[in-house]
């Protein structure tokens, strides 16, 4: 029997592949059309230097193009909000004075390093950073209890999530061991309605950010898992009528153009993964 499987497309490392049309995207055009957008996502795995140096390399390519532009951060809860302006105003004398009032040991835990780069970015240019995430506590209670048991002053500013579309409950679900538990607990009602409290916290927060006449770019620093194919934070993000939205990832291989057509609007070609300095 023939074979009929869509064979894989190589990507050069270092270059950006449109995987929409498995076409080459060159970096210049790539950056241009980036600064056009309303919010540009930056998907990353959370414990590798090469992404992070990533999204500032892309950051950086995007304020060539216009200075207006803030960093949102899923590392932090909103309540933190004032701790990031601080920041960026000079207020703290050490990186660990920084890291202690932003609670860094509770709210996020990786190593501060994979992220020093992007934190110096901002405070150098002084570009905004963003808190995006919510009160960790009410993800747990929304999963558990639902979004109308929740009284709307524990909501952290948050509007309830727009419903999963089915292709969202599969693509979690390969998250998932081979046992159909499982599979069953990775695509159970509980576990998405959390997943979406997260989705719909980073999308209000940078809604949020973008209402106002003189509104900046909005540079999401979010893991990739709530942004490929658009249905985590760009689907909330369409439900609150944030449309000129961007995804940009990092590959280590290969392009499936059957299955990862619809992953982003663009894919960048790592030359392999490094995870430490």
């Amino acid at each position: 029997m023939a074979d009929t499987s869509t064979p894989t497309i190589s990507i050069t490392p270092g270059t950006w592949l449109d995987p929409r049309n498995a076409e080459p995207i060159a970096h210049p055009q790539l950056m241009r059309h980036l600064a056009l957008q309303q919010v540009v996502l930056l998907g990353e795995t959370h414990d590798r230097f090469d992404v992070h140096r990533w999204q500032l390399h892309v950051a950086a390519g995007i304020m060539a193009h216009r200075s207006d532009i803030a960093l949102g951060f899923e590392m932090f809860p909103r309540r933190l909000q004032p701790v990031l302006d601080a920041f960026i105003a000079g207020a703290f004398a050490t990186t660990t004075d920084f890291l202690e009032a932003a609670e860094w040991s509770e709210v996020w835990r990786f190593d501060p390093a994979l992220y020093l780069p992007l934190f110096q970015f901002c405070r150098q240019f002084r570009l905004p950073m963003l808190a995006l995430n919510c009160h960790r506590p009410l993800v747990t209670r929304v999963g558990k209890e639902g979004w109308d048991a929740i009284p709307v002053d524990e909501r952290d500013g948050l509007t309830p999530a727009r419903p999963a579309l089915p292709a969202y409950r599969d693509y979690l679900s390969r998250f998932a061991g081979p046992a159909s538990r499982s599979r069953d607990a990775m695509t159970s009602d509980r576990f998405v309605r959390a997943q979406q409290t997260w989705d719909r916290a980073f999308a209000c927060n940078i809604a949020r950010a973008l209402d106002g006449p003189a509104a900046p770019l909005v540079i999401g620093i979010i893991g990739r898992g709530h942004l490929e194919y658009g249905y985590g934070t760009p689907y909330q993000l369409a439900d609150l009528g944030v449309d000129r939205v961007s995804i940009a990832l990092p590959t280590d291989g290969p392009f499936d153009p059957l299955r990862e057509a619809n992953i982003a609007d663009a894919l960048f070609r790592l030359p392999g993964a490094v995870n430490s300095e």
